[in-house]
């Protein structure tokens, strides 16, 4: 009985000892994916700001702004679906 006993509290403490690093691990990823959150909102102000800038500009510079700002938007694309598949 005593042997079942030492069983029990060992699988109950490697349960526990999974649970709280798992715990861990979610707090930092939540963190982790805030703080990609928070960069990605920046440059989603960053692009808003610019796509206006490209309508109001010449059209010679408005061509190179505007291929920025594509790739800027792929970016920020690649950045949400990064975020989407590590919530799941």
């Amino acid at each position: 009985m005593d042997s079942s006993k030492n069983t029990q509290e060992d699988w109950l403490q490697n349960i526990k000892t999974e649970r709280d690093e798992i715990r861990v691990r979610m707090h930092l990823a939540a963190a982790d994916l805030h703080d990609e959150w928070e960069e990605l909102e920046k440059r989603w102000e960053h692009l808003k700001s610019k796509s206006r800038d490209v309508g109001e500009a010449a059209s010679e510079s408005a061509e190179d702004v505007g291929v920025a700002l594509e790739l800027l938007a792929e970016e920020m694309k690649a950045g949400y679906r990064r975020i989407r598949q590590r919530m799941h």
